[in-house]
């Protein structure tokens, strides 16, 4: 879990380096929307499961390459999944863009585990009613076994 955070503090240095100069003036951004996914990542870098849920409604679905995850009983199942990837000693994440255009936030990432490489990683989130009701995520992981 130390390992997560200690990534999640390095994203949101990122994120707030790379808004810093915008200042009050987010460019092209909603301030609702911007604040939503940075508590998504902060949770997430965390390991914060209560957290990264409370995003969530009863009726988001993540859409990924293997298929949709709907409802909040799936999206905690996938999210376990990475908790417990990205829990093991020398995980790392890299957080390359951060974009918020209304109600829509879009990151690009790469990251490495003691299992895979992500090479390449976006997630798209559409915001309604505070929470995050669509979620698009696609990778392009390697395994390292």
């Amino acid at each position: 879990m130390q390992t997560i955070k200690r990534i999640l503090a390095a994203s949101v240095i990122a994120v707030a380096f790379m808004t810093a100069p915008l200042g009050s003036a987010w460019a092209g951004g909603d301030e609702t929307t911007k604040r939503i996914v940075e508590h998504h990542l902060a949770a997430f870098g965390a390991g914060d499961m209560a957290e990264v849920m409370a995003d969530y409604s009863d009726t988001s679905v993540i859409l990924t390459q293997g298929g949709a995850v709907r409802g909040k009983d799936a999206i905690q199942g996938l999210f376990a999944g990475l908790f417990a990837e990205f829990a093991k000693p020398g995980a790392s994440f890299n957080l390359q863009k951060f974009e918020v255009d209304d109600d829509i936030g879009y990151i690009v990432w790469n990251a490495e585990t003691a299992d895979n490489v992500y090479e390449l990683g976006t997630d798209t989130y559409l915001i309604r009613n505070g929470k995050i009701e669509i979620q698009t995520l696609a990778v392009q992981v390697k395994p390292k076994k």
